[in-house]
């Protein structure tokens, strides 16, 4: 193997590392209230340009924050005809579903897009 393969391998790994950070660090807000939403933005805008293909997880990771506020606003205001209760128990369960599920496919190289997520940053 040569310096050239080495280095390929070297920045293959360390964006699936990133990347696999990048989308657990979502579940951040179960232990810090509003962490779930800063730290993988900081953590997206620090490392995007210093790792190549990251930018493409961070995009993703950010418009399915986006999705989460946009859809936990919409189930908060149906809570006054009682649909919205299960509807943000529902999203609450996926808020943290998905965000494992991507790490999973990051780790395997994979740029895993959301379900149900609003492509607004593209």
């Amino acid at each position: 193997m040569n310096n050239l393969d080495t280095d390929n391998l070297h920045a293959d790994a360390n964006l699936r590392e990133w990347a696999t950070y990048l989308h657990l660090s979502q579940l951040a807000g179960l232990l810090v209230p509003g962490a779930g939403y800063i730290v993988p933005i900081v953590l997206w805008q620090t490392k995007k340009d210093e790792i190549p293909g990251l930018d493409a997880h961070g995009k993703m990771v950010v418009n399915w924050i986006i999705s989460t506020l946009i859809y936990g606003a919409v189930g908060a205001l149906l809570c006054i005809v009682l649909i919205g209760i299960p509807l943000l128990m529902a999203l609450g369960l996926i808020s943290i579903i998905f965000p494992i599920v991507g790490a999973v496919k990051a780790r395997d190289g994979v740029l895993w897009s959301y379900p149900l997520c609003l492509k607004l940053i593209s």
